[in-house]
């Protein structure tokens, strides 16, 4: 995969994860919506993608707990 690619990617990540914040402290959604959880997901994947890329360890650890979390709050509301 391009290097602009993987980019773009970690620049989505990081955009969704503060999406995410920002309609959560705001009061446009709710900690425990689907949208909230979806976003901190694939946001953190994203920010673990071009960390994987760049070899920046501590953001991929962070993230991949991030991410466990965003995943089991989805399953759990199915």
């Amino acid at each position: 995969m391009k290097d602009s690619h993987i980019e773009l990617i970690g620049w989505y990540g990081a955009f969704a994860v503060l999406l995410a914040y920002a309609l959560v402290t705001f009061g446009a959604i709710a900690t425990k919506s689907t949208l909230y959880q979806l976003l901190n997901l694939t946001g953190s994947f994203g920010i673990i993608v071009v960390s994987f890329r760049k070899k920046a360890y501590q953001p991929i650890a962070l993230n991949i707990v991030w991410l466990l979390i965003a995943l089991v709050a989805l399953l759990s509301s199915l």
